[in-house]
């Protein structure tokens, strides 16, 4: 168990390592254990305490994200334009907050004051994205095949990670209150990284196979 309480490797907010300032607000100035054995009944705990089932909505929700942010990392792996390459690094910067966020019950009490949530700001940063990516785009007039290149392919399936990371939060908006930015974020962003990946796809060279009926 970690210092929190916390299964080390549930959540992505403990990936810390010591050397990121903005982890240092979580608590987090020492390596964490990859195993402890305390997640092995199939529960896990919370950021501000607590522990709830692996297939609580509120895991599924960051668990998705989680997934997201590494298909976005396999996106930089293939290789992707400079511009591309900044913005997915401060999308999986931005990824990891979001995810600690729901990680974060809104009524914790207990290190408040070192939770950190997606903003306003983070929700109209993706928006001037969308337009700077649509300007430099030709405009579509049909639905297109995902595909393309290594890292617009990529791109492509991280759009429908972010999909079903939207549909968890949802779900987890039943049964308990999330930040008011989780879902205009996750919404827009996925909005975001379809832009990427034309854009990725325009950049190698790649067509878009368009889709007929």
């Amino acid at each position: 168990m970690g210092r929190d309480g916390r299964e080390p490797g549930t959540t992505p907010i403990l990936a810390e390592n010591g050397e990121s300032s903005r982890w240092r607000a979580f608590g987090y100035n020492a390596t964490v254990r990859i195993y402890t054995r305390t997640g092995d009944e199939g529960d896990t705990g919370l950021f501000g305490g607590g522990r709830v089932r692996k297939d609580d909505a509120r895991v599924e929700a960051y668990g998705a994200l989680d997934e997201l942010n590494a298909l976005l990392g396999t996106a930089r792996a293939h290789g992707l334009p400079p511009h591309l390459e900044t913005l997915a690094a401060r999308l999986q910067e931005e990824l990891f907050v979001l995810g600690a966020d729901l990680a974060t019950p809104t009524d914790t009490k207990a290190r408040a004051d070192r939770v950190v949530r997606i903003d306003e700001d983070a929700v109209r940063r993706l928006e001037q994205e969308i337009d700077a990516c649509e300007e430099a785009l030709e405009p579509l007039t049909t639905f297109i095949l995902p595909g393309g290149s290594g890292g617009g392919a990529a791109l492509h399936h991280a759009r429908t990670v972010c999909r079903r990371a939207e549909r968890r939060i949802v779900s987890l908006t039943r049964g308990v209150p999330v930040s008011e930015h989780a879902l205009p974020y996750v919404n827009r962003l996925s909005d975001l990284l379809f832009v990427m990946a034309r854009a990725a796809n325009a950049a190698a060279g790649a067509p878009e196979p368009p889709w007929l009926p």
